[in-house]
């Protein structure tokens, strides 16, 4: 393989400094809205808009994100959360929130997004960087409270600015973590392991025949990360091995794993407000064994970020599942998936993944986190691509009483596409800004 071109460390430090120009970004642009309206002189009197008061949008924590009338609508925060936040046009809201909420901002209501905009700089410009240095196409990335369902940043990127939005062409202007709907690749492994569990058909510690490669329903599967010939549950997450995933549903009823995957949200759609992708998620008699086992380890099902992260975080919130929520005063729905007990196993299981495998990539020292990685081959013209990858991480930290929840998506990386080099780095940046933001001491055993 050939040698990087910078050391690991070299780049960590180079992330960090990413995080913190992005909060000193946003620190000065606040100020200078401030100062503006304090030191700017009076001019000439404006003339009175004809068009009726447009209420603001506000974050969780108190930025303002739009304001001012339908004909002078102005956005202080630029680029950040464009996306989610949208614009408007003569007519009224034509993107994002301003059109979701349009009625309801054109009666002048104010209206607060459940976002906080020091999470949403972080995780845009780590996003950013990642898609810059790999040539990417394009990323996501979804922060959720754990308990709560509130989402803290919702990331899409690249983005526009809103005040300037018709000078960028309109696949800029897409909320993509709520509505691109790709294959996620191995993260769904743990969805699928923890199911298992739940219903008594393995253990962590039972053991399976598992060679590099295996027939199946006629085609053969392949793994790609060496291993022992036989390997347990915990260890066939361990290597992500597609072989042992083969073996871990080989028998299992259709509707048994489909009752899970539906109750994490696959295939079910979001009520978050704004549009969402409602992924794809075949009914069970129409699968066969050999779309069962890929569904096992994450291919021919689709998901969107939103839906990783909500299904994700059922394993950081004890089993419960929570809807994902954009504004404050909605009702977050709530239904139980796994025993609690499941769902604690299963993220000692994760924590080994991530101790064992990737710690250097996926967790700061001194802190411990849960998650898998995943690297879906995506279709192109019909068929599965060499050269195009999606690069996934979802997990949860801190690992012993979980806060935060997140899902990372890069697409079409021409480097680094793996999700261990790629999606889990950026997972890992994105919790050291999340400990920092909200002062997290280190774990006092390590």
């Amino acid at each position: 393989m050939p040698q990087p071109l910078f050391r690991p460390t070299d780049h960590r430090f180079g992330q960090r400094a990413t995080v913190l120009a992005a909060l000193c970004l946003l620190a000065c642009a606040l100020l200078a809205v401030a100062l503006a309206r304090i030191t700017v002189p009076a001019g000439p009197a404006p003339i009175p808009s004809t068009l009726p008061a447009r209420g603001e949008l506000r974050s969780t924590d108190g930025q303002i994100l739009a304001h001012g009338p339908l004909d002078a609508r102005r956005y202080p925060l630029g680029t950040l959360a464009a996306p989610v936040i949208g614009f408007v046009g003569a007519s009224g809201g034509l993107e994002g929130t301003e059109r979701a909420m349009n009625e309801r901002l054109q009666r002048g209501e104010k209206l607060t997004l459940t976002l906080d905009t020091r999470v949403q700089a972080a995780v845009e410009a780590l996003l950013t960087e990642a898609v810059e240095r790999t040539d990417a196409q394009y990323a996501s990335a979804v922060v959720m409270e754990t308990r709560t369902g509130q989402l803290r940043a919702v990331a899409s990127v690249p983005g526009f600015d809103p005040n300037a939005w018709t000078q960028v062409p309109p696949d800029r202007w897409r909320n993509r973590a709520a509505l691109d709907e790709y294959e996620p690749g191995s993260v769904v492994k743990a969805l699928t392991v923890a199911a298992l569990l739940d219903e008594g058909r393995t253990t962590p510690d039972t053991p399976y025949d598992t060679p590099m490669w295996r027939r199946y329903a006629g085609a053969t599967i392949n793994d790609l990360v060496s291993h022992p010939a036989r390997l347990t549950t915990r260890q066939i997450l361990r290597y992500s091995s597609n072989v042992g995933m083969t073996r871990l549903v080989e028998g299992v009823p259709p509707e048994l794993l489909y009752r899970y995957f539906t109750a994490y949200g696959l295939g079910q759609p979001v009520r978050l407000g704004l549009p969402a992708g409602d992924g794809l998620l075949r009914d069970p008699q129409d699968w066969s064994a050999l779309g069962q086992a890929t569904m096992s380890f994450g291919q021919g099902l689709t998901v969107t970020t939103l839906q990783l992260v909500a299904a994700f975080n059922v394993l950081a919130n004890d089993g419960r599942y929570v809807s994902p929520r954009l504004f404050p005063g909605d009702v977050a729905g709530t239904r139980r998936v796994l025993r609690r007990e499941t769902a604690t196993r299963i993220r000692e299981l994760l924590r080994r993944v991530i101790d064992d495998g990737i710690r250097g990539k996926a967790e700061l020292p001194g802190y411990h986190v849960d998650g898998k990685t995943g690297t879906a081959q995506v279709a192109v013209d019909g068929r599965y691509s060499g050269e195009v990858f999606s690069s996934t991480f979802a997990g949860f930290l801190p690992a012993a009483q979980p806060r935060f929840t997140v899902a990372v998506m890069v697409r079409g990386a021409k480097r680094e596409y793996q999700g261990s080099q790629l999606a889990a780095p950026i997972f890992r940046d994105v919790s050291s800004a999340l400990l920092s933001l909200f002062a997290y001491t280190p774990d006092e055993k390590r």
